[in-house]
């Protein structure tokens, strides 16, 4: 299983996991669009990757070179087929529920030191009511 291209270990390890053939995958290459003037609108730096089972296509413009880019959408079809795949057991998906946990032990924290002020803020007009309270029983 030869990739057109060279991809990291980690990669070639999920796409044979995942039995990815380089067969399967169709490759297109088109000029960019969008910022980037002259270079942009005269290079096919733009990789278009279709994996033919699946029907998921992937378009990748980050980069200038088109091998860079290439790369790029090799890496995003792998895990785009992962996630179809394996679900909430793919690893982006694992990374992206502990991100989400971290944000919501976050926003408790939040919340008790939100409380926490507001309960100060409640003692000190209460205070400030029973002061008034004593000044005018004083004066009547």
């Amino acid at each position: 299983m030869d990739f057109p291209i060279e991809l990291p270990q980690e990669e070639l390890t999920l796409a044979r996991e995942l039995s990815i053939r380089p067969e399967d995958i169709e490759e297109h290459f088109t000029r960019g669009g969008g910022p980037g003037g002259q270079k942009i609108n005269k290079t096919a730096s733009c990789v278009e990757l279709t994996h033919l089972p699946t029907k998921i296509v992937v378009r990748v413009q980050k980069h200038r070179e088109q091998s860079r880019n290439r790369i790029s959408a090799y890496k995003l079809l792998i895990r785009k087929i992962e996630e179809r795949i394996k679900g909430e057991e793919s690893k982006h998906a694992q990374e992206q529920f502990k991100i989400r946990k971290q944000k919501a032990r976050r926003s408790r924290r939040g919340k008790e030191k939100m409380l926490k002020e507001k309960h100060k803020r409640s003692t000190i007009k209460d205070q400030r009511v029973k002061k008034l309270h004593e000044w005018m029983e004083e004066e009547h």
